[in-house]
Formats: structure tokens, sequence, C-alpha cells
């Protein structure tokens, strides 16, 4: 095992512990690890982020389960058209990008420069929801009347599907902030809604991909790398009593940043 190697584990912790602190940011880390760390092409990247992301999801939502902050019913009425975004983009979308996008004399734009690209600008997105302070409304804890506004619920549901699918993100900085605003739920309740969310999607839009030709799984590498990353779920939680996620927010939304900013030179500049 490489020192690049090494590197990409580590991350499979700090991926953990971005999810059991903040309830969100996994897939923002997972990505590029298997992209940059152990050099898998965007495809297999997205794929295996999705199944990374959803079990330790998975496991995070129990927690939240436990004490109760965990709306079944908003989670089914965000989650259905969700899980149909994400599992027809990767089961139907994706297969049929072609790997050279355009050719032009000065530049070519590929499939995983494209992917890469969108990724970058979900980061910049994500970067701005964790920078941004926040409002009187967020740091509500009682229960408020829940309405739905189902039209905005739907079309929200399914563009963060069709973003999931396509780039392997969990989408935790979309579907959070749509909950509060669309579900009228409390913060705490929204991450642990939205953990469930998240992993039913991504599992879901994993399983789109066992058909794909293309993809051929090193199961064991992926059961190891997210056995870490769920040990660091562990931690994050254990943390979480003793550090609030909302001051660590900031600081790993300039992470994002500069990761955002690093991919976009290094596919459309370097590459």
């Amino acid at each position: 095992m490489d020192w690049i190697e090494i590197f990409g584990y580590a991350a499979a912790i700090l991926i953990g512990i971005s999810l059991g602190l903040i309830g969100g940011g996994g897939s923002i880390l997972t990505v590029p690890a298997m992209t940059y760390l152990f050099a898998l092409d965007s495809v297999s990247a997205t794929a295996y982020s999705l199944f990374v992301v959803g079990t330790a999801s998975l496991v995070g939502s129990i927690n939240y389960m436990k004490k109760g902050l965990v709306n079944y019913k908003t989670a089914l009425v965000f989650g259905l058209p969700a899980i149909a975004g994400v599992y027809v983009t990767r089961k139907f979308i994706v297969p049929q990008i072609p790997e050279i996008i355009y050719q032009g004399s000065a530049f070519t734009l590929t499939r995983d420069m494209l992917i890469m690209g969108i990724f970058a600008v979900l980061m910049l997105a994500a970067s701005y929801s964790m920078l941004k302070p926040k409002g009187p409304q967020e740091d509500l804890e009682q229960f408020r009347p829940q309405k739905f506004n189902y039209p905005l619920i739907l079309l929200e549901g399914l563009v963060v599907g069709a973003l999931t699918g396509l780039v392997g993100a969990g989408g935790g900085f979309l579907i959070i902030p749509a909950l509060v605003v669309l579900s009228k739920l409390p913060m705490k309740m929204a991450v642990g809604t939205s953990l469930l969310i998240i992993a039913v999607k991504s599992l879901i839009g994993f399983t789109g991909d066992l058909s794909n030709p293309e993809l051929t799984i090193n199961w064991p590498f992926l059961l190891i790398f997210t056995a870490i990353t769920v040990l660091g779920i562990f931690i994050g939680s254990k943390l979480s009593d003793i550090i609030p996620g909302k001051k660590l927010k900031p600081g790993f939304g300039v992470f994002i940043v500069v990761m955002g900013v690093y991919i976009l030179i290094k596919e459309f500049y370097l590459s």
C-alpha cells in the first residue's frame, strides 16, 4: 500500500466523521478520493460513492430514528421522486453518455470532465449553504405544524435524484434546506430525515449500476472503504457531543471551495 492509498483510506474516516457531525458532506469527499487517490474513472467513482454514502447514511440515520428525529411521511413524499430520478439516471442516462462528448481543434470534452465539472459546481453550491449565516428559524427546535408544498417537493426530489445519479452525490446540502423550507421541519429532524432519504436513494441508485457493462465492482475494496467510513460515523457522532457541528460547517465550507476550484482547474486547465 503506497502513501496515496493511505491518504485515500484516511479520507474514508473523514467522510464518516463529516456525516456523523453535520449530517452531510460525505459524497463531496468520496468522489474526489475515488477519482484522484484510487485512480477510478468517473462512472466507477460515482457508483462507489453511492454505495459508500448510502450505507454510511443508513447507519447514521439509525441514531436519529432512535431519538425520534426522522419524519417518515416527509421521507416518503420527498424520497419517492428522488429514488425514481437517481435510478433512471444511473440505469439509462449515464450509460448513454459517450466517452467523447465534444472534440475540437483546441479542446476536447470527455465524459469524465463533464461529470467532474458538474460535481465541482455542486461542491461550490454546497459551500455556499455551509458558509452562509444561519437564520433564526434554523435554530428552532420545537416542532411546527407541517404543511407540504407538493409541487415543489416533487420537483426538488426529481432534481436531487437526477443529480445524485449523475455525480454520485447524496445531495444533503440540497435536501436539508428543502425539508426546512418546503416541509417546515426543524433542523435536527431535517438532518435525520435527510440521512434516511440519502441512504435509500443512493443504495437504490447503486443497483442501477449493477447492469452497466462498463462497471466492474471491486467488492473487497468497496466493502473495506465503506467499513472505515462507517467507523468514521461513530467517531463523528461521539465528537458531536463535544464539538457542535455548526462550528465545523464554515471550515468545511472553505475546504469544499478549495476542492471545487482544484477539480475545475485540474479537469479543464491542466488536462
